[in-house]
């Protein structure tokens, strides 16, 4: 059996399948008219996030921004194959993960001032704060902007089984178990407490709902 080293924390993977799970929930309430639900879900996705923000400053090694986001170099180089040994994310899986974060946090931000254009029953917990025809835009933005969330799924999937046929490399199952195969040159990263995660998932539940009030 290969040896195999430990990269992706209890914390991140269960964001990871949440993240997947509410995304679902959220596709499907929209399109079953479900408001109250879609906007509650959106609630907590939010808070999923921000949590996920909060652990990419102060998380383990393999999910914090500053130890896998690489510049122009860093992914020339991947791709001509000179760096392999990644514990965490590979360059090109940086770029989808930061992609993938900022497109989902504008979808939230715009569906928390979005208006309920049928009924106006269900409204944003924002929208009150807008005039009714800026706020029917930002409706418009952001039915058309899950669109690009989409596209950005499908290319993520797409990769997925790319690197498994065309590289060998099963991405999912490290994100299941946490662990991957160690390969030459791979370094044992450093993972932080799940305790901690708990406390930040905390503040980050903390920060969106005391805010949610006090407006």
């Amino acid at each position: 059996m290969r040896d195999r080293v430990k990269v992706w924390d209890a914390p991140t993977r269960l964001f990871h399948w949440l993240l997947v799970a509410l995304f679902g929930a959220m596709w499907w309430s929209g399109e079953q008219g479900q408001l109250m639900l879609h906007t509650r879900l959106g609630i907590g996705l939010l808070v999923l996030l921000l949590f996920r923000l909060l652990w990419g400053l102060w998380g383990s090694e393999t999910s914090r921004f500053a130890s896998f986001v690489r510049g122009p170099a860093a992914i020339a180089a991947y791709l001509r194959g000179e760096q392999q040994a990644h514990a965490g994310h590979n360059p090109l899986g940086a770029l989808m993960v930061l992609a993938m974060l900022a497109a989902l946090l504008l979808q939230l931000c715009l569906g928390l001032f979005a208006v309920d254009t049928d009924s106006y029953l269900y409204d944003g917990p924002l929208a009150r704060l807008l005039d009714g025809e800026l706020a029917e835009l930002i409706s418009d933005w952001h039915g058309a902007w899950f669109n690009v969330l989409l596209l950005l799924v499908v290319v993520h999937v797409l990769a997925i089984v790319a690197y498994r046929f065309l590289r060998g490399e099963n991405l999912v199952l490290p994100m299941l178990t946490g662990n991957k195969p160690r390969v030459t040159g791979m370094r044992v990263p450093v993972l932080r407490s799940p305790w901690l995660a708990l406390l930040l998932l905390m503040l980050a539940g903390g920060l969106v709902l005391g805010g949610l009030a006090l407006v």
